[in-house]
């Protein structure tokens, strides 16, 4: 729950850094700003130029190559989620055993269940923020180039002006439908168990949906094309896992 309880945090910082739209420059001040956001507009520029000033398949193409690097630290917490759903008897044992809240028994439980993770070739670290830690910076000096790279405003794409809420909202529709989506498939076992979670599947799209409504069209492109990444890799890992647990048996 504490994972996407920070993913909604993000999100609402996302959509409130769209207020702090100030040009990102060379001479732009802040360590942030000028050895992490200018990095990243300047490439969406030079992107851009290789697609003819296209900044619409420049995002999308850059958004694309970016989901690829992160994707091996999403693949190893993947599988260590899995590795621990299997292990998960033999921690609940261990925890029933040393149930005592003094110092010495959990010394005791949390030698014995570093001896487990060891057996298991089980990494608790990859399963809490660390990876999600390391992905936010990369995230986020993307997104903020983004939105603070004033040529993109400058440009079309498709029906719509970068720089300008899309007319026809089919973007922010698409932004809530991928979301939802994305959402379902990546936690439908465990939302179908946590109330909470669940609803929050419902509640993220319509916060993409009434952000994106007035916000630049460059946002919710961004949001489409990663959540369709996200969706596509979910479907891929997905297979991957009934095909190894048939090959199991």
């Amino acid at each position: 729950m504490k994972k996407y309880l920070s993913i909604l945090s993000l999100m609402f910082i996302f959509i409130l850094s769209g207020c702090n739209n100030a040009p990102i420059t060379a001479e732009s001040t802040g360590v942030w700003n000028h050895f992490f956001i200018y990095p990243f507009s300047q490439l969406i520029q030079l992107v851009a130029a290789i697609f003819n000033d296209n900044y619409g398949l420049a995002i999308i193409f850059l958004t694309i190559i970016i989901r690829f690097l992160i994707m091996p630290l999403t693949l190893k917490q993947t599988k260590n989620q899995e590795k621990m759903k299997k292990i998960q008897p033999e921690i609940k044992l261990l925890r029933d055993k040393y149930s005592g809240k003094d110092r010495e028994t959990q010394l005791k439980l949390q030698n014995e269940l570093m001896t487990v993770y060891k057996k298991h070739e089980v990494n608790p670290i990859s399963m809490g923020c660390l990876p999600l830690l390391i992905q936010m910076p990369i995230l986020f000096a993307f997104y903020y180039a983004i939105i603070k790279t004033k040529e993109i405003a400058l440009h079309n794409f498709l029906w719509f002006n970068l720089g300008s809420a899309d007319p026809l909202h089919l973007l922010p529709i698409l932004a809530a439908l991928t979301t939802f989506v994305q959402f379902k498939l990546s936690t439908s076992e465990v939302a179908e168990a946590n109330p909470q979670m669940k609803m929050m599947g419902y509640v993220m799209p319509i916060i993409i949906l009434a952000s994106a409504w007035k916000l630049s069209a460059v946002l919710p492109l961004y949001w489409i094309v990663g959540n369709v990444f996200l969706t596509i890799q979910n479907v891929v890992l997905q297979k991957i896992k009934r095909k190894t647990a048939s090959n199991s048996f």
